[in-house]
């Protein structure tokens, strides 16, 4: 499973650097990186981090730094209300250990466990609305806390289920793709795999002004994206949230720089489909 991971950041990376990024800007910190990996924080590492933080503001004079404090709320912001958002798309698998069952008239009849395994959104109330089961709050829900607090909803309706569960975000690519769209994404895809999921870029991106937009501000954009994306931050460490776009800009510039995309989309495209489909399915 991590072999494609590390064969997309080092691709990358060669292309990056082709369209300009310094080599040593690549070990440079992006925005949230005192967050790697933030939402496969356990509830005992979050509360430890609070801790730590809380202690640290009691002995300091001078109180927390800024990048410090926002730590500090985004912590008590998570732990008090959960990862999940309106939109969100969840992926649920529950094992079947029975052969499915056909009627005299022929279609399939679905068992409890066959219902059960499909996509569905996190709603307005921060629920999930799931056959046999019914409505799941998932107010106050980490995301390292998903998979058992489905399980144990499903086990009131099916005995000793074996549920699978991978959250999703839905992120809007736009641009010189060959496919641009909506897509759903795990949270631990790389930036490279979004874009393969939308077919690649064109001959005519223009990836050194790849840009993330949200509600019509951009987010992330220039070097500090390129860093992030050639460190192999993901849309977790970037902190995207549904509905977010990234933008692949087209460009009217010849030569090299098209060379440079079009060996990206190439680099990365088997690597990144085997990727998306292994955290997916």
């Amino acid at each position: 499973m991590y072999r494609p991971i590390r064969f997309i950041c080092t691709a990358l990376a060669i292309g990056l650097c082709a369209v300009g990024v310094p080599r040593h800007g690549l070990a440079q910190s992006a925005p949230g990186a005192s967050h790697p990996r933030r939402l496969q924080q356990t509830r005992t590492e979050l509360e430890s981090r609070l801790r730590q933080l809380e202690e640290m503001a009691s002995q300091n004079r001078g109180g927390l730094s800024d990048s410090e404090r926002a730590e500090a709320a985004y912590i008590r912001s998570r732990l008090d209300e959960g990862d999940f958002h309106v939109g969100d798309r969840i992926l649920i698998a529950v094992e079947d250990p029975t052969p499915p069952a056909v009627t005299s008239s022929g279609p399939v009849v679905k068992s409890s466990e066959q219902q059960l395994s499909d996509t569905f959104t996190v709603g307005s109330s921060q629920e999930l609305t799931l056959p046999v089961v019914g409505v799941v709050p998932l107010h106050g829900v980490l995301r390292t806390e998903l998979e058992s607090r489905l399980a144990e909803e499903v086990a009131r309706y099916i005995r000793n289920p074996v549920v699978h569960v991978h959250a999703l975000v839905g992120l809007a690519v736009t641009g010189e793709l060959t496919r641009p769209g909506y897509y759903s994404v795990p949270v631990d895809a790389v930036i490279p795999a979004v874009l393969m999921s939308a077919g690649g870029t064109t001959h005519e991106a223009k990836l050194q002004d790849l840009k993330i937009r949200r509600s019509g501000k951009t987010i992330w954009e220039g070097d500090e994206l390129r860093r992030a994306i050639a460190a192999g931050s993901t849309v977790d460490d970037l902190g995207l949230r549904p509905g977010d776009v990234i933008v692949v800009p087209h460009t009217g510039a010849g030569g090299g720089l098209h060379q440079s995309a079009y060996l990206i989309s190439v680099l990365l495209g088997i690597p990144v489909t085997i990727y998306t489909l292994t955290k997916i399915f």
